[in-house]
C-alpha cells in the first residue's frame, strides 16, 4: 500500500516546484501518465499521484482516455486542462525571425518566417515582431493566448529577461525584452538564448532515456545548451555552455569580438568562415553564400568548412569527455552541411575516450530549424503554467493584473521596459 502520509509530506515540502515540473512535462507532451512522470522526475508514484490529483482538482490537468500498459490496469492519459489555449513564440536571427504557435501537449503549428533586422535595435525590431505575433495569435483567438516566448542570439540574463553584452546585437544590452513583451501582450513572457531554447526543444522530442545531452548551435556564432539529468543546466550565473570563447591553438592571436584573442569563434563560426573566405577572394557576403557554395561542391569553401568543423570538434571533445552525455545534437545553418558535420563527428571520435563514445549519439537536431522556436514556446508554456498554478492556489491573485498596460499597448502605444 502506498505511503500516503509520506507522499503528503513530500508534496507539502515543495508543492510548487514539483507541481510546476509536472505541468511542464505534461504541457510539452513528454509525460502523459503518472508512471512516466514518476520515472522522469525520480519521485515516488504516491507523490506524483497526489500532485496530479491536486492539479486535476484545480482544473489545470484533465484525464482523457487510457493508454495501453505492459501490465496491470490501463494508464489514464493526462492533458493540460485547457487544450485550446496556446503560446506564441519567436526565434530571432540576424535578418529574420521564425515565429509560430505552441499548443499544450507539444504541438508546433503556424510556423512562418518574417523579416527582422536585429541590428536595428530593440526599439525598431520588437514592435515589428510583436505585430507578426499578434497576427498569428488572432488566428487562434487572441483571448486564448497565455504566454509569449522568445529565443535570442546572444547571452541572456533569464532573471532580468534581458540580453547581456551581446557581440552582434547593437542596442540590445540590458534591454528588458521579457518585460517589453509582457507589457505588449499582457501575458507572461519568457526569453532565453538560442542554444538553450534549442536544447530544450530537441530534448522534448527525444527518447526519455536520453537524459544527458549537448545541443550545439552552429551559425554565425557558436553556442551550446546542456541538458543534465533531463533538465536544462544553466550554471552558477547562467553562462553554462558558452564554448565560443574557449581559446584554441589554431586561432593564434586572431582578435575576437569578445575583446580577447584566439577564441574558437575566430576559426569555427559562420562569421569567421565568411570573413576568411572573403579575404581569400571567394565572393561571399553572408553565411548563406557559404552554404550555397559548399552545396555546389566549391573546393575552397568545402575545405574551409571541414577545417572549421575539426576545430569545433577539438573544443567540443573536452566538454564531452568531462560531461559524458548520451547524445550530441548539431543545429544551426552549418549543421545542414555534411562536410562540416562529418568533420565534427570525426574529431570527436578521435579525441574522446572510447568509453565516452561507445554509446554516444552524434546527430543533427531532428527538429532542424524549429528546435529553438519550439523550445521558446515550451519556456513560454512553463511560465503560463506557473502563473496558472499560482492563481489556482491564490484565487485573489488571479484578479490582479500583470504590471502592464496591455490594452493600451495593443492599441498602438509603445510599451516601456520595466
Amino acid at each position: 500500500m502506498p505511503d500516503v502520509s509520506s507522499a503528503q509530506r513530500n508534496s507539502a515540502k515543495g508543492p510548487a516546484s514539483l507541481a510546476e515540473r509536472v505541468l511542464a512535462l505534461i504541457a510539452s507532451g513528454q509525460g502523459t501518465t503518472r508512471t512516466e512522470l514518476a520515472e522522469m522526475l525520480g519521485a515516488s508514484p504516491s507523490t506524483i499521484s497526489l500532485t496530479v490529483g491536486q492539479l486535476v482538482e484545480r482544473g489545470l490537468v484533465t484525464e482523457q482516455g487510457t493508454q495501453a500498459s505492459t501490465g496491470g490496469r490501463p494508464r489514464k492519459v493526462l492533458r493540460i486542462g485547457a487544450r485550446n489555449e496556446f503560446a506564441v513564440a519567436a526565434d530571432l536571427g540576424s535578418k529574420h525571425a521564425r515565429i509560430g504557435v505552441v499548443l499544450p501537449g507539444g504541438e508546433l503549428t503556424d510556423v512562418t518566417t518574417v523579416p527582422l533586422v536585429i541590428a536595428e535595435g530593440p526599439e525598431a525590431a520588437l514592435p515589428r515582431l510583436a505585430q507578426a505575433l499578434e497576427d498569428v495569435a488572432e488566428r487562434h483567438g487572441r483571448d486564448l493566448l497565455r504566454a509569449v516566448g522568445c529565443s535570442l542570439p546572444g547571452p541572456v540574463d533569464v532573471q532580468a529577461g534581458a540580453v547581456t553584452l551581446p557581440s552582434r546585437m547593437p542596442g540590445w544590452h540590458r534591454f528588458p525584452v521579457a518585460a517589453w513583451l509582457r507589457e505588449r501582450f499582457g501575458v507572461p513572457a519568457a526569453v532565453d538564448n538560442d542554444a538553450n531554447c534549442m536544447a530544450v526543444g530537441e530534448h522534448a522530442v527525444q527518447p526519455a532515456e536520453r537524459r544527458q545531452s549537448i545541443m550545439v548551435k552552429m551559425g554565425s556564432a557558436i553556442g551550446t545548451g546542456i541538458i543534465a539529468d533531463g533538465k536544462l543546466y544553466r550554471g552558477a550565473t547562467g553562462a553554462a555552455g558558452d564554448i565560443t570563447h574557449v581559446r584554441i591553438a589554431a586561432a593564434g592571436d586572431t582578435p575576437c569580438s569578445c575583446g580577447n584573442t584566439g577564441c574558437l569563434e575566430t576559426v569555427a563560426s559562420g562569421a569567421s568562415l565568411v570573413r576568411n573566405l572573403r579575404d581569400g577572394g571567394v565572393p561571399v557576403t553572408e553565411l548563406a553564400d557559404v552554404v550555397r557554395l559548399v552545396s555546389d561542391g566549391d573546393p575552397l569553401s568545402t575545405r574551409a568548412v571541414r577545417q572549421a568543423g575539426s576545430h569545433l570538434g577539438t573544443v567540443l571533445a573536452a566538454n564531452i569527455n568531462f560531461f559524458n552525455p548520451d547524445a550530441v545534437y548539431l543545429g544551426g545553418m552549418l549543421s545542414t552541411l555534411e562536410p562540416f558535420v562529418a568533420a565534427v563527428r570525426s574529431q570527436l571520435y578521435e579525441s574522446c575516450h572510447p568509453l565516452v563514445t561507445e554509446h554516444l549519439s552524434i546527430e543533427r537536431a531532428s527538429l532542424g530549424a524549429d528546435a529553438g522556436l519550439f523550445g521558446a514556446g515550451l519556456f513560454a508554456l512553463q511560465r503560463a503554467m506557473a502563473r496558472a498554478l499560482h492563481d489556482a492556489a491564490d484565487p485573489a491573485a488571479a484578479a490582479l493584473p500583470l504590471p502592464v498596460a496591455a490594452s493600451a499597448a495593443r492599441r498602438g502605444a509603445a510599451p516601456g521596459g520595466a
